[in-house]
């Protein structure tokens, strides 16, 4: 198994004051569990502020996580000491949602993507201007590009620009959050395009994070649907998409546009908002927006967390009721 995530949690504190005492939680991500095979793409999805990019985040320990396990290639980064998680770092690399403000735009675009090379003192001199050069051409870039700003680019130039940074380490995995949400839909497919050409020539494995579910099913093997911290359901990407099981799934799903206006979607309607996640509901989090409870008879939903099982192969569901 290259990375398996186990229980993974992290909760913020809330403090009503500078001097006050910790009274509540925010439940950000809350026992989140899943594996990733080598090669293969996990899309992550879910509401905004359902816990995904901290998800992510938590994963790579750009944030440290409350508790939980993620283990890369059998090695639990959530206990290496400083040195030996700087040495995992090569391993693991982020694509940022903003392709304006993840570049520093007092630094040339030939300084940007060789400071990882610089970092781990990769190449001098010659033959790390000539790195640079080879991944600037490999995300459809010129070499001319390297002296100048990302002022000068286009949003999905500058993503380019972050990819090649992500590259330049040869990285095993590399999670995107929201990595295509900014561009403009027709520099969005090639973006997706030039991931996915990546992930082949250089065998990496992907988490694609993002709340449009038609993105991720361009690029995923399989696809985990997250709600106020959990993840609800996780089936392989057609398989959701053909035949959703979880309340939440079927409502998420119905909301893509249908690029014919002959045919007419059944539009599955939630109600009532996202629980404050300060405050999150016993037992199911989704029950009291859920078209399955019934108050009268569904007790267990109300009292008890469900229990994230496989109902057949490869597709998990947490849910009393299915």
């Amino acid at each position: 198994m290259f990375l398996e995530v186990k229980d993974l949690k992290k909760y913020y504190p809330v403090r009503p004051g500078l001097l006050s005492k910790q009274k509540e939680m925010v439940y950000a991500t809350d026992g989140v569990s899943f594996t990733l095979e080598n090669g293969e793409t996990l899309g992550l999805v879910g509401e905004s502020g359902c816990g995904k990019s901290t998800t992510g985040r938590a994963i790579l320990r750009l944030i440290e996580p409350t508790s939980g396990q993620v283990l890369l290639e059998g090695k639990d980064i959530c206990t290496l000491a400083k040195k030996e998680l700087r040495d995992s770092r090569r391993k693991m690399q982020i694509i940022y949602q903003d392709p304006f403000g993840s570049l520093n735009p007092k630094r040339t675009v030939g300084r940007i993507i060789s400071e990882p090379l610089d970092n781990f003192h990769i190449g001098r001199g010659r033959e790390r201007e000539e790195m640079v050069v080879q991944l600037l051409i490999r995300v459809g870039l010129k070499p001319e590009h390297m002296p100048r700003y990302p002022k000068e680019f286009s949003g999905g130039q500058r993503q380019r620009i972050g990819i090649a940074r992500a590259l330049a380490l040869h990285p095993k995995l590399i999670i995107g959050d929201e990595p295509v949400s900014a561009l403009d839909v027709s520099i969005q497919a090639q973006v997706l395009n030039l991931l996915k050409d990546l992930q082949e020539e250089y065998g990496l494995s992907y988490i694609i994070i993002s709340h449009d579910l038609s993105v991720v099913r361009h690029i995923s093997d399989r696809i985990a649907v997250m709600y106020l911290g959990k993840i609800v359901e996780l089936a392989p990407g057609e398989e959701l998409h053909e035949n959703p099981l979880h309340p939440y799934s079927k409502a998420l799903l119905s909301s893509i546009p249908i690029p014919n206006p002959r045919m007419k979607g059944h539009r599955v309607l939630l109600e009532g908002d996202v629980p404050n996640p300060i405050h999150p509901p016993p037992g199911c989090r989704f029950h009291p927006r859920c078209s399955l409870f019934r108050k009268d008879r569904d007790a267990l939903c109300q009292n008890e967390m469900p229990e994230f099982r496989e109902i057949r192969l490869g597709h998990w569901i947490s849910c009393h009721r299915l």
